[in-house]
């Protein structure tokens, strides 16, 4: 058992570090916008902090592009197919490029309404609306992007999806800083240097899967049949995604309810979970891989060991990142906004999510877990029970408990960030008990 348990974890180290940079791109941009755009004001960073997590919504919605793709190109590979899971693929890609089109056209022609929904003070409005039109432009090459990852990590190509977030992070920054100070767009500017460097992050990649076309001899052209069965194959992840995001959502409302203070210091606090979210979902990605693979080549015990060794990581980075958080939470705040009380209120939140990440630790490896094993019907069930449970306490806030300011943004990062991970992790805990989300029982 030594000796698998080795080859298991060196697999996981091999696939999660270059996923682990890769997955932080996006929070690195999005704390590079939040560094510059938090010199500029609490207004602007307010309307960041809303704008932003709207788009990261649309873009979260659409994960199962990544997702669903990691999951059936592993299995496909797994199985000794490989030209059937970059079909797969390909047609995710252009399903993304597509709701790319469509979404970033809905985003900048309806900022105002949808923005407006949250109820923020005018000029937070403003400053919101500004940033979402700029990024819009950017949401065709971002869901292509997602697309392109979960082809080549079915392959267990990590590498190149680390090289282009590598260097859109690095493009990102001057490229922000010119269009923000020396073209004094302000939060426009922020929003269009993200655009430009996921469009270039999204060329990049779909040359290299062009490439890998034509060794497997799988054409680019789109196959209809694969793009609607890529889209109705994902409903269940649409679900689950949409439940995550309307937690996500209802959070945000509440930290608007509580004021533009609690608001600033909620993007400095979300910035900050983000990347320990995406350090944990890169573990994550690595079980989509071997469990998607363990499960094409049907060997029980190699899936069952991946659980196992996964959870062990899992829960030892969760702790790690916990105690970094914590000692982060008297620097980052401070770096982020020029803001006294929001860089303290965000600081006394950072504790609270220090605390909660061994919990989140759980839930996002179950659910890489389950994900790379198709399990998504039953993964969407368990997140809508994690978003009943949490929604009371965000429609608190955002009902009677508005006036509670400071102590009700610790309060409601107490229920996203224990309440809402606890019971996602403990509803998964419960089905990998047994081996019925394997799906190995059914015909070959």
């Amino acid at each position: 058992m030594a000796e698998p348990s080795r080859d298991i974890d060196r697999s996981i180290r091999k696939l999660a570090l270059p996923s682990l940079a890769t997955l932080l791109a996006e929070p690195l941009l999005i704390a590079v916008d939040t560094t510059m755009v938090g010199r500029l004001g609490t207004h602007p960073l307010a309307g960041l902090s809303l704008a932003s997590t709207v788009l990261t919504t649309l873009v979260g919605i659409c994960i199962f592009l990544s997702y669903a793709t990691t999951a059936a190109t592993a299995r496909f590979v797994g199985a000794g197919e490989p030209g059937k899971g970059l079909r797969q693929g390909i047609d995710g890609m252009w399903l993304g490029l597509g709701l790319g089109v469509v979404l970033g056209g809905v985003l900048a022609a309806f900022a105002p309404t949808i923005l407006g929904w949250f109820g923020p003070e005018p000029a937070v409005l403003d400053q919101a609306v500004m940033y979402a039109r700029a990024s819009a432009i950017g949401l065709p090459g971002m869901l292509l992007v997602l697309a392109a990852n979960g082809t080549l990590r079915g392959f267990a190509d990590t590498r190149t999806p680390l090289i282009a977030a590598t260097a859109g992070a690095l493009v990102n920054i001057p490229l922000n800083a010119t269009l923000i100070y020396v073209a004094q767009l302000g939060v426009a500017g922020a929003g269009l240097g993200t655009a430009i460097a996921q469009t270039l992050m999204a060329a990049y990649l779909a040359t290299v899967v062009n490439r890998l076309a034509r060794e497997h001899a799988v054409s680019l052209k789109p196959s209809g049949a694969g793009v609607l069965k890529s889209l109705t194959d994902a409903v269940p992840l649409i679900i689950r995604t949409l439940s995550l995001r309307g937690a996500i959502l209802l959070q945000i409302s509440a930290a608007t309810s509580l004021g533009t203070l609690a608001l600033a210091a909620n993007q400095i606090v979300m910035t900050m979970w983000n990347f320990a979210a995406y350090g944990l979902d890169a573990l994550a990605t690595a079980a989509q891989i071997l469990v998607g693979q363990g499960l094409g080549s049907r060997n029980r015990e190699r899936v069952r060991l991946v659980l196992r060794r996964n959870l062990v990581y899992g829960l030892r980075v969760g702790v790690a990142l916990g105690v970094v958080a914590a000692g982060l939470a008297f620097v980052v705040p401070r770096i982020m906004t020029i803001d006294d009380d929001v860089a303290w209120l965000a600081t006394q939140a950072m504790w609270v999510t220090a605390a909660a990440l061994p919990i989140a630790a759980v839930a996002y490896m179950l659910d890489g877990v389950l994900i790379g094993a198709g399990d998504t019907k039953k993964l969407a069930g368990y997140m809508i029970v994690a978003l009943v449970a949490f929604a009371p306490v965000a429609l608190f806030f955002i009902g009677p408990g508005a006036g509670w300011g400071t102590s009700g943004m610790i309060l409601l990062w107490v229920g996203y960030a224990v309440l809402f991970m606890a019971v996602r992790g403990g509803t998964m805990l419960w089905r990998v008990r047994q081996d019925a989300w394997m799906g190995l029982d059914g015909p070959q």
